[in-house]
């Protein structure tokens, strides 16, 4: 049987496996180039890790504002609502491979209110 998620320890393998197949995915690994290229992959997986850490176990270590970033990256290069068909795709994969309980159920029906929350800002249901 699969743990469920219980650490910030668990959310950081989520999320650098998660990361994995993005990046190693020709679709998506565009919207990475800046960060990777910079060498801040690293900071960027901490910051995701500490952002779900705070919705799974309230925390508050998460100080930015992840919908105005993802809103930048847009106006840069646009997301399509396949990009986030993907993501949704492999997020829930790790999830699903990895764990099961309550706190992974959170985590996947998370992931899915934010990606739709996003879709809708950036205006892909008209």
């Amino acid at each position: 049987m699969k743990p469920d998620i219980s650490s910030k320890a668990d959310i950081h393998f989520i999320i650098t496996s998660f990361y994995k197949k993005l990046l190693s995915d020709a679709s998506m690994s565009p919207f990475f180039k800046e960060i990777v290229t910079e060498n801040q992959l690293d900071v960027h997986l901490e910051s995701i890790t500490k952002f779900w850490n705070d919705i799974l176990f309230d925390s508050l270590s998460y100080q930015e504002n992840v919908m105005q970033k993802h809103l930048k990256l847009n106006a840069k290069m646009a997301f399509k609502k396949a990009h986030f068909d993907i993501w949704i795709s492999y997020f829930f994969e790790v999830i699903d491979a990895n764990f099961n309980g309550a706190k992974a159920r959170l985590m996947k029906n998370r992931a899915s209110s934010i990606a739709t929350v996003m879709k809708l800002k950036m205006n892909m249901f008209k």
